[in-house]
């Protein structure tokens, strides 16, 4: 019979000390990534997207048809505030919420900003068989959504941290990314903010 070597205590949960605040292109990864984040930290996983969507009792593309995009990203710029005022947590966003400078401030000032980058390729791989997104029904999808990251890759880089997405990196895997890069940027954490 052979002795079993003690395991090693699992490492603390680090106690989240502000909103994490995902941003990126969609298809990055936001909600997958997102929700195992909040998992692993132990708070709540909120969707912007899906916070309009309940309180609006319609899809984010019937509200773009019915309303349009300025009226849309009124709405999230209300939903994002609600979000930041409330516990921490980890929150997901849009692909176009950070486009917004006010959102951005609110964003750096109640929160941390996470870039989740990805290239054009990850991102058409992943997008390409939805219908979900009102901004792709287009002609030419993909030449869209090329657009689409040629636009908003400068102003996602202004995120406070940027994690870079890979391919064969599991979705827990690139959540621990993000706590890494978390930990590396510092006040973000309850034990960072006492030392």
């Amino acid at each position: 019979m052979t002795e079993e070597s003690p395991q090693p205590a699992p490492e603390p949960r680090p106690k989240l000390a502000r909103t994490i605040v995902l941003v990126g292109m969609m298809g990055a990864g936001k909600t997958a990534v997102g929700t195992a984040l909040a998992r692993t930290l132990g708070v709540p996983f909120l969707d912007s997207d899906e916070e309009i969507v309940k309180a609006a009792q319609m899809s984010v593309a019937e509200i773009f048809a019915r309303d349009g995009e300025p009226f849309f990203r009124a709405r999230e710029s209300e939903v994002i505030a609600r979000l930041l005022s409330g516990p921490p947590a980890v929150v997901s966003t849009g692909g176009g919420a950070f486009m917004s400078a006010a959102n951005r401030e609110m964003i750096a000032r109640l929160g941390v900003s996470v870039w989740l980058q990805a290239g054009l390729e990850l991102l058409w791989q992943r997008v390409r068989h939805k219908n979900t997104r009102p901004l792709l029904r287009t002609a030419d999808p993909k030449r869209t959504l090329s657009e689409l990251f040629e636009k908003r890759e400068p102003v996602y880089a202004l995120a406070q941290v940027a994690v870079e997405a890979e391919p064969g990196l599991s979705i827990e895997d690139m959540a621990q990314k993000v706590v890494e890069a978390l930990r590396a940027r510092g006040g973000v954490f309850e034990e960072e903010r006492d030392a």
